[in-house]
């Protein structure tokens, strides 16, 4: 009996060392096999956590400790790259948490078959962080409900930033009952909203050295024939830039970018961004693609492509390749929306290229008001998830809590006090030039930042208890300090302050919105529909744009007859369901 017992507790104590989260070594830690096939966080881990009873949070969470080294391994879908091997945040999370994490980083281009493969092996990382809207890590299984962790007395921080909007972020995952198990990665907003610039702003971009040749222009009442025509004459004038040709107009069309190509119609109508539809007064959704509205756009490009201005390489490429384009500062104009194309962005500033970065320009059709710039809204099915491979869950929870901390919110988004900005004697957090220098270096933020976990972490935007924004670009006077000469000439020169300032003030959003948000479960024939439109859209559009002129009515009509071909109707539908029950559960 004795040597039983013995047995036993060595089998006890090697589970407990194999369980994630628990290395001592500091070296990755493998998932193991899910201990079960449900979701549900209540199922007991296989081992409990390696703390000390002393350090229990209440509620039963583990407080994370420097005595306590775990690894942690962490899938995140991201434009960002990993940091790097002496990053200083990486340190201060083993150094004061204890936590090293082992980072898979994927590409929005390659998620959607990097998922298809982890559900088919049904083996995952701790932490799952996705950007995937059809939500299919929740569908397949491969994330456990946080409920039972997202309660005052267990992770309370993140309870704090989910309770009010619990109902907007359960999910069923198929068995009947709604469950958090993701946490919203952006636009849960604290206190005032301020800020100067507008990371996810749609807009026909426009590069600023187009603009002030032309005298810094009137921007206002915009037409697609005063945005092109910018273009074209900065064209005839610059053929080449920097040795190379000059490109007009770019079109984003690259896998998991598609809406680079099909969602301008709805802008140019007077529409807010809700996807595939257009959303009426009476709260009707209705695709766009196969209306006028999209005729008219395509026919337009249609006509640009035959005068140049479109570039022929535009349907051929993939994402990497239109953003190098992009930070080649040869690209004049492009639909976008701000956050896709940041990394170009930053490559032209940290070349001191301003003038080839871009500004946003709101055309629409004649009689119809601007609606580019939105409330942001809160991510669904975005963000960070715990996985049923993780071995205890409450590891993985617990570090989730202490990142939406406001000390480690203000070290992720403005770095270490006394190195990477000050506090003045308002109380208000100032960066030096040099350290506003390094916020736009690459090499130096891969090694004193965590973008891409930051990407998918939830955040603490808005402001602070103690008042200052979120980041160094929210608050309005660091921000404008940020600028370099160019810009802040730029700006004075359309008396703005901000580059905010050249869209449209958002009005309210309706309770529903976004409709693109609206989860299709995954094969039904609302999702088959919209893939299928998809597709179509991929398909014929190209071809409609590229095409001589004369052949663009023949092609647009084949366009038409796909469309028809195609369950609109149950994709609508399934929109529309989801819009009323929004209406009915998110209403005040």
């Amino acid at each position: 009996m004795k040597r039983l017992l013995s047995l036993l507790l060595a089998i006890t104590v090697a589970l407990s060392l194999a369980s994630c989260g628990a290395s001592t070594t500091g070296g990755s830690a493998t998932p193991a096999p899910a201990a079960a096939t449900s979701g549900s966080a209540t199922s007991t881990p296989v081992a409990e956590p390696q703390t000390d009873p002393a350090q229990e949070a209440s509620g039963g969470i583990p407080m994370l400790s420097a005595s306590n080294p775990v690894t942690l391994s962490v899938w995140i879908t991201s434009n960002y790259a990993a940091p790097a091997s002496d990053n200083k945040l990486t340190k201060l999370l083993k150094d004061e948490l204890g936590v090293t994490l082992n980072y898979e980083i994927i590409s929005p281009a390659n998620a959607d078959q990097m998922i298809g493969v982890m559900l088919a092996g049904g083996e995952y990382p701790d932490l799952i962080g996705t950007v995937d809207q059809n939500a299919r890590f929740i569908t397949g299984g491969a994330l456990i409900s946080l409920d039972s962790y997202l309660k005052p007395d267990a992770a309370q921080t993140l309870y704090e930033h989910v309770e009010p909007y619990w109902n907007r972020l359960a999910y069923d995952a198929g068995d009947g009952e709604k469950h958090i198990y993701i946490l919203p990665n952006y636009n849960r907003f604290y206190g005032d909203i301020t800020g100067g610039t507008n990371y996810s702003a749609s807009g026909f971009w426009i590069q600023k050295a187009v603009l002030a040749d032309a005298g810094y222009p009137d921007v206002s009442n915009m037409t697609l024939d005063k945005y092109f025509q910018l273009i074209k004459d900065y064209m005839a004038k610059y053929p080449t830039i920097d040795g190379q040709p000059t490109i007009g107009f770019e079109i984003l069309a690259a896998s998991g970018r598609e809406w680079g190509l099909t969602n301008p119609p709805e802008y140019l109508a007077g529409a807010p961004n809700n996807g595939g539809v257009i959303v009426d007064e009476n709260n009707h959704a209705e695709i766009f693609a196969n209306k006028d509205i999209s005729k008219t756009y395509y026919k337009y490009l249609n006509q640009m492509n035959a005068e140049g201005v479109v570039d022929q390489e535009t349907f051929t490429q993939n994402l990497d390749q239109y953003l190098a384009k992009l930070a080649s500062g040869r690209v004049l104009g492009m639909y976008d929306q701000r956050w896709d194309f940041g990394n170009a962005y930053d490559s032209l500033v940290d070349a001191g290229k301003d003038e080839r970065t871009w500004v946003s320009l709101m055309p629409v059709y004649e009689g119809k008001t601007p609606y580019y710039a939105d409330r942001e809204v809160m991510n669904i099915n975005q963000g960070f998830g715990v996985s049923v491979s993780c071995k205890q869950p409450d590891v993985a929870v617990s570090f989730l809590n202490a990142l939406l901390s406001e000390q480690w919110q203000k070290r992720l988004s403005w770095g270490i006090e006394g190195e990477d900005y000050s506090v003045g004697s308002d109380g208000k957090f100032t960066r030096s030039q040099d350290q506003r220098n390094n916020s736009k270096d690459l090499v130096w933020r891969s090694s004193n930042k965590l973008e891409a976990l930051l990407d998918v972490i939830p955040k603490h935007q808005g402001t602070y208890s103690d008042g200052n924004a979120y980041g160094p670009d929210d608050q309005p006077a660091e921000f404008f300090a940020t600028l370099r000469d160019y810009d802040k000439n730029f700006l004075s020169s359309y008396n703005k302050q901000t580059w905010r300032d050249f869209l449209n003030q958002p009005p309210e959003n309706p309770v529903y919105y976004p409709a693109w948000n609206i989860a299709l479960p995954d094969g039904s024939d609302a999702q088959m529909a919209n893939t299928q439109l998809t597709d179509t859209s991929l398909q014929f559009l190209p071809k409609a744009i590229l095409a001589p002129p004369a052949e663009f009515e023949d092609i647009w009509s084949q366009y038409l007859a796909e469309i028809e071909k195609i369950d609109i109707k149950s994709y609508e539908d399934a929109i529309n369901a989801g819009i009323q029950e929004r209406i009915a559960n998110w209403g005040n």
